[in-house]
């Protein structure tokens, strides 16, 4: 597991990879990064099947406490996932728009 900077997600993002957004439906509900997938870490091991394993995953959360413990659950899995750095607070922050 790694740590991945807004400026690498955005670039991710651009590409089309795929992003794990964890926190809860009601939370991705009021704004996400476009193109995220929500998936909420209390039913992500569950869900580890639907994730694919050879292309480099990016987790992302509220702040990224929640990503680091997903992005780890898929590491461990043989997942390549990364943690977003200040999660999407930091990515409004940074300027980066969300969509609800």
């Amino acid at each position: 597991m790694r740590l991945a900077d807004l400026e690498e997600v955005r670039g991710a993002q651009i590409r089309g990879d795929l992003i794990i957004d964890v926190r809860e439906a009601h939370e991705y509900a009021q704004g996400h990064v476009h193109g995220a997938v929500n998936i909420p870490l209390p039913v992500l091991q569950n869900r580890i099947d639907e994730i694919p394993k050879q292309r480099e995953v990016y987790v992302i959360c509220q702040s990224g406490s929640r990503s680091i413990t997903g992005a780890t659950i898929l590491h461990r899995a043989g997942i390549d996932a990364a943690s977003v750095v200040g999660g999407t607070s930091g990515w409004q922050n940074a300027g980066f728009a969300v969509v609800a």
